[in-house]
């Protein structure tokens, strides 16, 4: 009888040990489940915060379109070419070289005189040059 009791009481171990490592795998299953459908729905209201996002630049593409399908439609005449200007007069000139010696740059005489800042650059090198000549 007492050969019985050790293989029952083993039996009896072994069932409920293997019913302990179920319950914790049915319950790691459980938690593995909750933590993905927790992901889907964060992923989801990303996705929707994202396309939220994309909206005013769909309108704005979309009003693009409509633009320049517009102007296809019903082109512009050309604008004729304005005449080309005149270069340095010489009393630009003057002043430009009067500006340089008060020290303004380049940049501002340009602007104030409104010509390119290379004819600008352009005359203050030949100036240069011919002060260093003379």
């Amino acid at each position: 009888m007492n050969f019985l009791i050790i293989p029952l009481s083993l039996m009896c171990g072994l069932v409920l040990s293997a019913t302990a490592v179920s319950v914790a795998v049915v319950y790691r299953a459980y938690r593995l489940m909750t933590e993905i459908d927790s992901r889907a729905k964060r992923a989801k209201s990303q996705k929707d915060g994202h396309l939220q996002e994309l909206q005013p630049l769909r309108e704005s593409v979309n009003a693009l379109s409509l633009q320049i399908r517009d102007l296809q439609s019903h082109p512009q005449a050309a604008t004729p070419a304005g005449s080309p200007r005149g270069g340095f007069n010489l009393n630009k000139r003057s002043q430009a070289l009067r500006m340089h010696r008060r020290g303004e740059p380049a940049e501002q005489i340009a602007a104030s005189l409104d010509l390119p800042r290379q004819e600008v650059e352009l005359l203050l090198k030949v100036h240069r040059i011919v002060i260093q000549n003379v």
